[in-house]
């Protein structure tokens, strides 16, 4: 994985070179760096594909096109194949695949892409920017007079003197021609086409297992691994890829209790990966780690918001021990999206249970996801994202709601039709498999750490000023208060709090009010700290 920074429109050498420095965590490998009388486009590189040749910027023959791409292209051989000979190759990298594709068919060629990816290239003196269809990688753009500025985190870009920062909209591309194109969205709800349960089973599984398998992509020296909580998702996730790779490293964190009591996830991942014969490694994190932990999160998350920083801990800890071991990991972020995995969505109106899923789903390029990038990178670690493949994204959105939450044992359990998919197939034992969803902060025991230190260290009267002195910001309780005051030590600027990301909770009582015919208007999703489910990573 990779920091990317540059600029069209100026050669600022020098800028770009201090947000390099800023990106240095993204990319310990290499670092390169291009320029002409009109851009600037620079890369810090984290290598695991073409380890030996795939320095970035990319230029073509001539010299008149380049790029530099922080992501995976998973489909980059075939498309080579079929770009070979017409157009010569200097390296096996992925990133040279986009730069000719785009040779081919201009800006379309986004639509081609299977993978997660941010890039920037030049033709000439037009250009382009891109990011993936659900924005697993982040992209930043602002402007200083008529140039454009762009880099993978807020950090850098705040660096760049921008009069503001945008994040970068998922599934977009941009040339100054064009504007913002919107070249993928997410499918529309069609959940009457996936009502045989057999069917819908086997395609989940099929589906699945080949995304998984996908994500295995890098270079034979490159190891990979997997989160493994012991939750559902994760625990599949690193199922499937022990079947590719023996031995392969598995992870959990987790904390003791007063009595001396491992948390919840750290008992069910030795069971999960006993079974799939994984190489597994533990981290027990003490109270003081966490409070120490947490400022370095603040900073490396670029949020406050206090969902976000919850569940940027433990991942934050599961990614130290990870990085100790390998290079690429993967994830099981996303299957709570969409199979419908949260609490709340247990009591949600069923005829809206897969509009609230859609939503999720358009929401996760700067909550979950960027939890995910920020935490793996400041380790530099690539997270891989299977459930979030853009064919398991359309196949839920085509799966009854029924088929998503149902009755198991005489409760209703989430994602379950997920779990029937994998049912009598050996990857987990039942107790995994079924295994009731917990909070991954519940999971790991520290669920109310931070809300307690909050708390005791602001009152009242600290919180509100701080929230009348911050209109611009999301701040709706002390715990959201005292992360933003840690915010603000690093990210002075209001500039960059319109691309930061909140996790937003349902309203339920509007919504019975709405469905009893008092309250019109659309759904709405209120920010409101008691009602609010946290980010999951399963």
């Amino acid at each position: 994985m990779c920091g990317l920074a540059g600029c069209f429109g100026v050669k600022d050498e020098q800028t770009i070179n201090r947000m390099l420095d800023d990106l240095g965590h993204r990319g310990p490998n290499d670092r390169g760096i291009f320029s002409n009388e009109n851009l600037v486009l620079g890369h810090t590189r984290l290598s695991i594909v073409d380890v030996a040749q795939g320095h970035q910027p990319i230029l073509s023959d001539d010299g008149r096109k380049g790029i530099v791409c922080n992501g995976e292209i998973y489909n980059f051989r075939k498309l080579r194949s079929g770009l070979f000979p017409q157009y010569r190759f200097n390296t096996q990298s992925d990133t040279e695949v986009i730069l000719h594709l785009y040779q081919e068919k201009g800006p379309d060629c986004v639509k081609d892409l299977d993978g997660m990816f941010a890039f920037a290239l030049f033709d000439g003196e037009d250009y382009m920017l891109a990011r993936d269809p659900i924005g697993i990688k982040p992209l930043y753009y602002g402007y200083q007079g008529e140039n454009l500025y762009f880099s993978s985190e807020l950090g850098a870009m705040t660096i760049a003197g921008v009069d503001e920062v945008h994040e970068f909209p998922a599934g977009h591309y941009y040339t100054p021609k064009e504007g913002f194109v919107k070249y993928y969205r997410i499918p529309e709800i069609q959940d009457h086409l996936l009502t045989d349960i057999e069917e819908t089973r086997e395609l989940i599984r099929e589906t699945f297992i080949r995304s998984v398998k996908k994500r295995l992509l890098a270079d034979p020296e490159i190891p990979v691994g997997s989160f493994c909580s012991g939750g559902l998702d994760s625990s599949l996730v690193a199922a499937i890829a022990a079947d590719e790779i023996p031995n392969l490293h598995t992870f959990v964190v987790g904390m003791r209790d007063n009595d001396g009591e491992l948390s919840d996830d750290v008992k069910a991942a030795r069971i999960a990966s006993k079974h799939i014969g994984s190489t597994h490694h533990e981290l027990l994190f003490t109270e003081a780690e966490y409070y120490d932990a947490l400022p370095i999160v603040i900073k490396k998350l670029e949020s406050y918001d206090p969902s976000l920083v919850r569940c940027a801990i433990p991942c934050y800890f599961t990614c130290k021990l990870a990085a100790d071991y390998v290079t690429v990991v993967l994830t099981g972020e996303g299957a709570d999206e969409l199979f419908t995995g949260y609490h709340y969505m247990k009591h949600f109106p069923l005829d809206k249970l897969n509009l609230e899923a859609r939503r999720c789903i358009g929401n996760l390029h700067n909550i979950n996801l960027q939890r995910a990038d920020r935490m793996g990178m400041y380790f530099n670690l690539e997270l891989r994202v299977p459930f979030l493949d853009v064919e398991m994204v359309d196949i839920s959105m085509k799966i009854p709601h029924d088929l998503k939450i149902r009755e198991h044992n005489g409760a209703k359990i989430e994602k379950w039709i997920l779990r029937k998919a994998f049912e009598d197939t050996n990857y987990l034992p039942d107790e995994i498999l079924w295994r009731y969803k917990v909070q991954y902060t519940q999971g790991a025991g520290c669920e109310s750490l931070g809300e307690t230190l909050a708390e005791n260290a602001m009152s009242q009267e600290e919180y509100e000023r701080i929230k009348a002195e911050n209109p611009l910001a999301t701040i709706n309780s002390r715990e959201a208060a005292y992360y933003f005051k840690i915010f603000r030590e690093f990210y002075p600027q209001n500039s960059i709090l319109g691309s930061i990301g909140i996790w937003t909770g349902f309203d339920f009582a509007e919504e019975r009010e709405r469905v009893r015919g008092t309250v019109d208007g659309d759904l709405k999703h209120n920010h409101e700290e008691e009602e609010e489910e946290e980010c999951m990573v399963a």
